[in-house]
């Protein structure tokens, strides 16, 4: 399965760089599937296929990446626009409304998907989903100092959230803004991402929370059809 879902990345994140045209500004996700659309467009610049590319990368790991493949960077605040932004999604729904933040990248991840003139998802058909949150936790970031506070907030609305851990270093997760990040499950899923939204950010001691609203253009998924590799432009429901 796993060899398969790197054929599905592989596809979409291709297809997905062949939207880029020389002299764009372009955001620049996180993720793995983001991260394969990096190497791509770090490719098209040294073939001289493309040219005259600026990059807005959503966060530290995609930063490393770049620089390695020498694609020119400026920060979001050095940018008068975004022409395209191109990232991955931890879940989609039919209305193209998203979480994101498996990496803890969400907050540089919709700044510059909010900036970009057109957002572009790309994912593989695991990540399509009828109702957010059912499977995937959703990120809420939070001041250190207001962790607990947050978490009985968010209790009180009806989810369950843990201080996510990091996996190869004792304690938290710290994410690249210095805060840390609540993973939380709303009993019944998210079926009103754009009332909960606001509703999540409204709380004192929250940056941002991993519900994408309103913001996808265009998602392209990748999926295996007769044991090949293809993308499929989703319509929007």
């Amino acid at each position: 399965m796993a060899n398969l879902q790197d054929q599905m990345k592989q596809a979409v994140a291709a297809a997905a760089t062949e939207q880029i045209r020389s002299g764009m500004v372009v955001g620049l996700g996180s993720g793995s599937t983001a991260a394969l659309m990096i190497q791509a467009l770090g490719a098209k610049l040294r073939s001289g296929e493309l040219s005259d590319i600026t990059g807005v990368t959503t966060s530290f790991q995609g930063e490393v990446l770049a620089a390695e493949l020498a694609i020119p960077l400026r920060s979001l605040n050095a940018v008068d626009r975004i022409d395209l932004a191109i990232d991955g999604a931890d879940e989609v729904d039919p209305s193209f409304q998203l979480i994101k933040g498996g990496g803890a990248c969400h907050v540089q991840e919709k700044l510059v998907a909010c900036r970009a003139d057109r957002f572009v998802v790309v994912v593989d058909a695991t990540k399509l989903v009828d109702t957010l949150n059912l499977g995937f936790l959703l990120p809420v970031e939070v001041l250190p100092g207001a962790w607990r506070q947050v978490q009985a907030q968010l209790a009180a609305m009806g989810a369950a959230a843990e201080l996510r851990m990091a996996t190869r270093k004792a304690g938290p997760v710290v994410t690249d803004q210095g805060n840390l990040v609540l993973d939380a499950r709303f009993t019944g899923g998210i079926p009103d991402p754009q009332g909960l939204e606001p509703a999540i950010n409204n709380l004192p001691g929250v940056l941002e929370n991993g519900l994408f609203v309103n913001l996808a253009d265009q998602v392209l998924v990748g999926e295996i059809v007769d044991g090949v590799a293809g993308v499929r432009d989703l319509p929007k429901r």
